[in-house]
């Protein structure tokens, strides 16, 4: 026995349609089309609302190639919008092994295809066939898993999703999370819908289908109407976690200096809001969420090390470092070619890289990481005398001093670096660039005023760009 007739899955679908389209105000909608009970109800139903409501619908399939009924399902999906009159666009996958597994996989690749064809074809908002019975699976084995609020929550009504969508614009919109399976069936027997089924979908290898042919039927005698009541519990822990987001944005703001995290103000909270605060701080940086063992190693390091230590915290996406009372977040950059050790064996000796310059404005090199211009300035070396030196780029050994001003004492690098406030891990990419040994440039720093010009010029100022990749203008 259902809650509701099949003939209210209508009504329920376009009070939450209207609800979507109130808060996101498409052009287009489409949703995504398996060729399964749940998407072919979805199918009919939004079918019927677009008619009426006078919008364009489109309906998205993505084929993965991981069945031999893959081309059937395929073909019933195009003549199932062809019999309706929904425009229909596909997409071919190939799903390779991966550590994650053919699950995780196939969702990933599914959602950039989805993706790929919302903006093909201009729709801001995508439906998709989850229903009741998903939330409770989800719920249940978000649980399992050891989730906090935020899994716990389940899936929302609606969200973006940029990293698998591949925009932020992309709204995935789910009409169906307040109905049933059952409720779904019912309708469907009602209006003679056809669908395939997918023989994966009974392996229970896949937890998610052990879930739902061993443990939830179990569950259901057992607990009558339970799905429902993991959902309110899913809404509670929306709610709560709606709350805390709240609570970390303010603990994040409070306790940011710049793009760093100030440590002693951080300190200052529970540890609950310091794990809270984290978390949020790594969602604002795009960086997927590490673990909570991963999370509470690092901030016992980050408590317990010493102020004047470097610490480095090695996360799957990016560096977690602490300069100077504060906390970065650095991306993992490629080892260049020219840091090359000199104690590092078949290494004789680190010459750096030998140049001429001859009027270009630029130089690219790759080996260290970025261009070196030559911009005209009123102070800087004489162009003539430049143009006849042997350049040489490369990084730092130790020793060099450099004068950046007449009225400035000559200082080690490493003392400028410190003044500067510039991070040790920034100065391993940092070159200079010498004649005959003597320090001409520092990046990050500047000239040496001992080689500076004197009369009408022109004088050349040199300047450093990291990460860029320009073409030699001469």
């Amino acid at each position: 026995m259902t809650r509701n007739s099949a003939g209210q899955v209508p009504a329920t679908f376009a009070r939450s349609l209207d609800a979507l389209r109130a808060d996101t105000s498409p052009q287009a909608i489409a949703m995504a089309l398996s060729g399964g009970l749940d998407s072919s109800v979805l199918l009919q139903l939004a079918h019927t609302y677009a008619r009426e409501q006078g919008m364009v619908l489109f309906a998205f399939h993505v084929h993965h190639g991981l069945s031999p009924n893959a081309d059937t399902w395929l073909a019933h999906c195009e003549h199932s919008c062809a019999q309706l009159g929904v425009a229909f666009d596909h997409r071919r996958v190939t799903v390779a092994k991966s550590k994650s597994g053919v699950e995780a996989a196939a969702r990933k690749l599914r959602y950039a295809a989805l993706g790929e064809m919302c903006l093909a074809h201009g729709v801001g908002l995508l439906l998709t066939a989850h229903h009741l019975d998903d939330q409770a699976e989800t719920v249940l084995l978000q649980l399992l898993r050891g989730s906090g609020a935020a899994g716990l929550s389940g899936m929302d009504g609606a969200n973006t999703a940029p990293k698998l969508l591949g925009s932020p614009d992309i709204v995935v919109g789910r009409p169906l999370l307040s109905l049933s399976r059952a409720e779904l069936e019912a309708y469907a027997g009602e209006h003679a819908i056809a669908w395939v089924n997918d023989e994966s979908n009974a392996d229970p290898r896949y937890a998610r289908n052990a879930l739902r042919h061993q443990v939830m039927p179990t569950l259901e005698q057992a607990f009558p109407g339970f799905a429902q009541r993991f959902a309110r519990s899913a809404a509670h822990a929306q709610s709560a976690q709606r709350m805390l987001a709240e609570l970390a944005e303010q603990d994040l703001s409070a306790c940011l200096d710049g793009e760093a995290v100030d440590v002693n103000r951080l300190r200052a909270l529970s540890m609950d809001r310091i794990y809270n605060m984290l978390r949020h701080w790594f969602g604002t940086r795009g960086i997927s969420m590490p673990s909570t063992a991963w999370l509470t190693e690092m901030v016992a390091q980050l408590l317990e090390a010493r102020e004047d230590a470097q610490l480095l915290v090695t996360h799957p996406d990016c560096h977690i470092r602490r300069h100077r009372g504060r906390l970065f977040i650095t991306p993992k950059l490629a080892q260049l070619a020219g840091m090359r050790d000199p104690d590092d064996e078949g290494v004789i000796e680190k010459h750096g890289e030998a140049f001429r310059w001859v009027g270009q404005d630029q130089l690219r090199f790759p080996a260290y990481g970025g261009v070196l211009h030559f911009d005209r300035a009123e102070q800087g070396f004489d162009a003539g005398w430049l143009r006849a030196q042997p350049l040489v780029i490369d990084f730092r050994k130790g020793g060099e001093r450099l004068k950046l001003a007449e009225n400035r004492p000559t200082r080690s690098l490493k003392a400028h670096y410190q003044a500067s406030g510039i991070p040790a891990w920034e100065r391993t990419r940092l070159p200079i660039v010498s004649v005959h040994e003597e320090l001409l440039f520092a990046a990050g720093l500047g000239m040496d005023c001992r080689r500076f010009g004197a009369g009408p010029g022109p004088f050349i100022s040199l300047r450093w760009e990291a990460g860029t990749v320009l073409t030699v203008q001469k």
